[in-house]
């Protein structure tokens, strides 16, 4: 079924989405200090291509570095991005077959506002972060 749901979110509004990802991330990797944000652009970019079968934890890691970075992410360009996702979700939740991806774009929301600190992980594993030792 999450492969079904991807492949309709791929062409109702993931292509698209993961584009805007894309040249947000290639505009904040042209200077040193915008490259953390252009990685976690594309990061995130990858999610919004997929996102039926994932989600996003908060790293335990993650401090007052990543803090920063989000309200400096949030000027950059965590706003547009959000914006987007409103959006295209508003406009999914039209028709009732489009409320499903609609509901996903608002899913987005979080992380496209705020993406340092958070990790994107399988659904059926929402516990297991990389940054735990494994067994």
């Amino acid at each position: 079924m999450k492969t079904i749901l991807n492949v309709i979110w791929l062409i109702l509004s993931g292509f698209w989405l993961f584009l805007g990802y894309l040249a947000a991330g290639v505009i904040l990797c042209i200077t040193i200090i915008g490259i953390p944000f252009g990685l976690a652009s594309f990061r995130i970019g990858v999610y919004a291509l997929w996102p039926f079968g994932y989600t996003t934890v908060d790293r335990r890691d993650s401090g007052a570095p990543s803090l920063i970075g989000n309200v400096l992410w949030l000027i950059l360009a965590g706003w547009w991005l959000a914006l987007s996702h409103i959006v295209t979700g508003i406009a999914l939740c039209l028709t009732i077959i489009g409320i499903p991806f609609g509901v996903a774009n608002f899913k987005l929301l979080p992380v496209s506002l705020m993406p340092l600190g958070r990790e994107i992980v399988p659904s059926d594993r929402p516990f297991a972060s990389r940054t735990e030792a494994r067994p």
